[in-house]
Formats: structure tokens, C-alpha cells, sequence
């Protein structure tokens, strides 16, 4: 398996908090790209990268087709097969065509949900060590309790993809 190289420059994007999802003033980070799945086995390669990077709690599925965030931890995508085009920042944020290989990098609050995709679209997700993952459906009342819970979520110390010396540990400063 073999990843982006070590001077590899993430897509960024900063959503604003729409009244309903909140986002994150960290960054949205999407790597087009960043994994080599040519060797059969993609959830697998996507899996061990994930985890020699310290990043856990991993599941095997999609995206869900509604819109969603998560304010208590961070969380990566990691497209093992297919493709899709998914909403990432709410209403107001931007539809994005993610494929095979590509890695999202979503900092607490930031909504998403799945707009379409091909029927072998497969994804790998995984959080930094911390809280357990919650599921937000947006709401004004969600939406107060996440703006107190997001601050509090660590900045990982690794980059998913790229380690301690990765992008996301630079550009998620606080």
C-alpha cells in the first residue's frame, strides 16, 4: 500500500455554521487520492493505515443520506470502493465527488450526507482516541448542545494519513 507523499497538500475548506450545523472553524480536509488500493484487499489497506496513524473505532459502511454531524469527535472517510456525491458543511456547504482512494477528514460538527452514489460505494471510517462517536440530526436544540460540546474535542495528535507530521497537525491548531 503505498499513500500521497509526505509534502501532500490536503483540499481544504472552512464551512460556516449555518444555524442548524455548526461545522468547525478547523478545516474539512479531503486528500484526492492519498491511498493505493490496487492490491485487492481496499477496506484492509484503508484499515491499516488508519490504525498505524492512531486512529481507531473503525466501521465498515457508506455515508448516510440524511444530513448529520458528529460534536463530540473528529472523524476520517476513507473511500475503500465506488464513488459518491456527498454534502459536506450543510446547506449552505459543498457537494463534493469523492472515488476510491480518497480520504475526508471531517473536524467535529461538520455535517454531511450522501447525495448519491454507485452501488459498490464503500467507506471506512475512524476517530482519534477520545469520546465515543455521536450521531447529530441537526435541530436549534442540537445545534446550542453542540456549540458547547465541539470546542472541548482534542485536536488529534496524528494525521490519518500522513502521522504526526501530517497536515492536519498543523493546520488544526487552536
Amino acid at each position: 500500500m503505498s499513500v500521497v507523499a509526505a509534502d501532500a497538500k490536503p483540499l481544504t475548506f472552512v464551512f460556516a455554521d449555518d444555524g442548524l450545523i455548526p461545522n468547525n472553524p478547523m478545516p474539512f480536509l479531503v486528500y484526492k487520492g492519498a491511498v493505493d488500493l490496487a492490491g485487492g484487499h481496499p477496506e484492509a489497506a484503508i484499515e491499516k493505515l488508519f490504525g498505524a496513524n492512531g486512529w481507531g473505532a473503525m466501521w465498515r459502511n457508506g455515508v448516510y443520506d440524511f444530513p448529520h454531524y458528529h460534536a463530540t469527535v473528529h472523524e476520517v472517510l476513507g473511500i475503500a470502493r465506488g464513488h459518491a456525491r456527498v454534502r459536506f458543511g450543510g446547506e449552505h456547504g459543498e457537494v463534493l465527488e469523492i472515488a476510491a482512494g480518497d480520504v475526508a477528514i471531517l473536524p467535529a460538527g461538520t455535517g454531511h450526507q450522501c447525495i448519491s452514489s454507485s452501488g459498490d460505494f464503500s467507506v471506512v471510517g475512524a476517530y482519534p482516541p477520545g469520546p465515543p462517536m455521536d450521531l447529530v440530526r441537526p435541530s436549534k436544540e442540537a445545534h446550542a448542545k453542540a456549540l458547547k460540546k465541539i470546542p472541548k474535542v482534542a485536536v488529534p495528535k496524528t494525521d490519518p494519513v500522513l502521522g504526526a507530521d501530517g497536515p492536519l497537525v498543523r493546520l488544526w491548531l487552536r
